[in-house]
C-alpha cells in the first residue's frame, strides 16, 4: 500500500526527513512514532500529495506520489492534526460539501455521509453547527472527511490530540473496525496508544528511523532486563534464593505477603533470557505451588528512550 524508498525533505538549514525507506502492507495499522519534530508530520503531507519531497520516491496503492499526484489522493484519507473543519457548517452540510469535493454525488454521496455519520457516532450531532462540538466531535467529524469516500489508505496525524479517555478508546476500537477495509498509517507520540492499537510501529528520531517492527519484537530486542512475576505457595524460606541460582536471573525480590499464604516475587532477567520454564520446572521440583507466573517485556516508551539514547537502528530497522 506504501512504498517509501529514501525519502529526504529540506529546508533551509534544516533536513526534517532524512533519507528514510520503509513499507506498509494493505490492512495493517502502522504507528509512526517519534517525538514533536522527528518527521512524522513531513512525511505524512509528503504522501498525502500535500508538499513535495527533495528527493527519494514514494507510491501509494500503486501510484507514484509525484507523477500522479491525483490519483494518490484519491486513494488516500488524510486527517491532519489540526482539522481545517469549516465551523459555520453543520456537521451533515459539511460531510456533504466535502464528499461532493472529493467526486462523489447523488445517492452515493448521500449514502456515504449516512455510513460515515454513523461509522464515527456523530449521527447525533447531525444537525449541529461544528462551531457548538467539542473537541472530542470535531476530531470525529475530521475522521468521517476523511472516510467518506471509501479511501484505500487512512492517513492520521494525532487523531487522539485533545480527547478524553473514554473518546480515545472509542478511536482505538474504531481504527480496529476500519482494518477489514482500510490501511491505516497513524502518527502519534504516546507511547501507549500505539502498544494498543498498531500491529507495526515505525519509530522516527530526528528525520531517520530508528526501529521498524511490531511493539513485541522491538521490546524483545531491548538491551535492558525484563521482569518476571511468580506467585506461589510455599514455606520453603530458600525460595527466593533458589529461583536466584536460575541461569538469566539477576535478582529476585519479594514483596511483603500481608499475611497471605501466597509470596509475590519479582525476578530481574538478563536481556535474552526467558526463565518461565526453568521456574516451572523448579517449582514441580520442590512441591511449590504455583498461581501465577509471566514476563513482563520493556514499554515502547523503554524501547524508544533506548534507541533515542544511542541514536543506532535495532538490528532489522532502517535507518
Amino acid at each position: 500500500m506504501i512504498d517509501v524508498h529514501k525519502l529526504t525533505k529540506q529546508y533551509a538549514g534544516r533536513t526534517a526527513v532524512d533519507g528514510i525507506s520503509f513499507k506498509v502492507e494493505p490492512g495493517e495499522i502502522v504507528g509512526f512514532l517519534g517525538p514533536n519534530g522527528a518527521g512524522k508530520t513531513t512525511t505524512m503531507r509528503i504522501l498525502s500529495g500535500f508538499m513535495p519531497a527533495t528527493s527519494g520516491s514514494a507510491q501509494v496503492a500503486g501510484f507514484d506520489v509525484f507523477r500522479d499526484s491525483l490519483k494518490v489522493r484519491g486513494s488516500v484519507g488524510y486527517m491532519p492534526e489540526m482539522a481545517p473543519l469549516y465551523v459555520d457548517m453543520k456537521v451533515k452540510e459539511y460531510l456533504r460539501f466535502r464528499a461532493e469535493l472529493k467526486g462523489l454525488s447523488g445517492r452515493t454521496m448521500r449514502r456515504r455521509v449516512g455510513e460515515v455519520m454513523e461509522l464515527c457516532g456523530i449521527t447525533d450531532v447531525r444537525r449541529r453547527l461544528i462551531d457548538n462540538l467539542s473537541k472530542g466531535y470535531r476530531q470525529r467529524v475530521a475522521l468521517a472527511d476523511a472516510l467518506v469516500h471509501d479511501p484505500k489508505l487512512l492517513i492520521l496525524d494525532e487523531p487522539t490530540n485533545g480527547l478524553d479517555p473514554v473518546q480515545i478508546r472509542q478511536v482505538r476500537e474504531l481504527l480496529r473496525d476500519l482494518r477489514s477495509r482500510h490501511t491505516v498509517l497513524l502518527s502519534t507520540h504516546i507511547l501507549h496508544e500505539v502498544e494498543q492499537a498498531c500491529d507495526r510501529v515505525v519509530m522516527l528520531h530526528r528525520g531517520r528511523i530508528l526501529a521498524d517492527d511490531t511493539p513485541k519484537n522491538l521490546a524483545t530486542q531491548l538491551k535492558t532486563s525484563t521482569l518476571v512475576h511468580v506467585e506461589l505457595e510455599t514455606a520453603d524460606k530458600e525460595a527466593a534464593a533458589k529461583l536466584e541460582k536460575i541461569n538469566g536471573v539477576r535478582k529476585c525480590n519479594e514483596e511483603a505477603a500481608n499475611g497471605s499464604p501466597w509470596r509475590h516475587l519479582m525476578l530481574r532477567v538478563e536481556p535474552g533470557f526467558d526463565v518461565r520454564e526453568e521456574v516451572q520446572a523448579l517449582a514441580a521440583t520442590e512441591g511449590w505451588k504455583v498461581r501465577e507466573l509471566h514476563r513482563e517485556l520493556p514499554s515502547l516508551e523503554d524501547v524508544f528512550v533506548e534507541l533515542a539514547s544511542t541514536a543506532e537502528p535495532l538490528k532489522g530497522g532502517l535507518s
